[in-house]
């Protein structure tokens, strides 16, 4: 059997490193997208969709 290190459970430690400022995602620039459309497209392409692609799906 291999011997093995226990794994630190500090996972406090491991938020405060990343979310320096509290927020765990980035502000919203207020664009909407019509998301559901956007997925069936790049599962259509077999790729994440370009600026330009995405701009097609943008909710006025």
């Amino acid at each position: 059997m291999l011997a093995m290190a226990e794994k630190s459970t500090d996972y406090e430690h491991d938020i405060t490193y990343y979310a320096t400022d509290s927020r765990l995602t980035e502000p919203s620039d207020g664009k909407r997208y019509e998301w559901r459309k956007m997925v069936e497209r790049s599962k259509e392409l077999g790729r994440p969709l370009t600026e330009e692609e995405a701009e097609e799906f943008r909710v006025e």
